[in-house]
């Protein structure tokens, strides 16, 4: 089965909007693909105001979680992987959930280019043929 973390996040997303409160997200800020303002990271996490009176271009799957706000003034473009997401909460109570972390992808692992090899081999090899005139 598919990880439940992004139908939780959207669930309690839609229930503090609901009750008329501003939902934040605590992001894991050094998880690999998440695109934040780097100034407002503190210990490593930064917590995002998602409420639709704070963001534009909200789009939450499967995968991640995408939006437009502005951090001192100036537009930004947001990313965060689903699984970046540390909690999603109201500011005003605290209410919501909290995740386990999850470690972030290995880095694919790149092999030895054949090409490079053998482009290598030629240049070390001695010719041993001799021009006949």
């Amino acid at each position: 089965m598919t990880s439940n973390r992004p139908y939780l996040i959207r669930a309690i997303h839609e229930w503090i909007c609901d009750n008329g409160l501003t939902t934040h997200l605590a992001v894991n800020a050094v998880f690999p693909g998440v695109e934040v303002p780097q100034d407002f990271v503190q210990d490593g996490q930064i917590v995002l105001n998602i409420a639709p009176r704070a963001v534009t271009h909200f789009v939450a799957d499967n995968d991640e979680i995408a939006f437009s706000a502005r951090f001192g003034g100036v537009p930004m473009s947001i990313r965060v992987p689903i699984n970046a997401v540390v909690a999603v909460f109201a500011r005003e109570n605290g209410q919501g959930m909290a995740f386990d972390p999850v470690d972030p992808p290995e880095p694919p692992s790149t092999p030895p280019e054949p090409a490079k090899k053998k482009d290598e081999a030629k240049a070390n090899k001695v010719n041993h043929l001799k021009v006949v005139k």
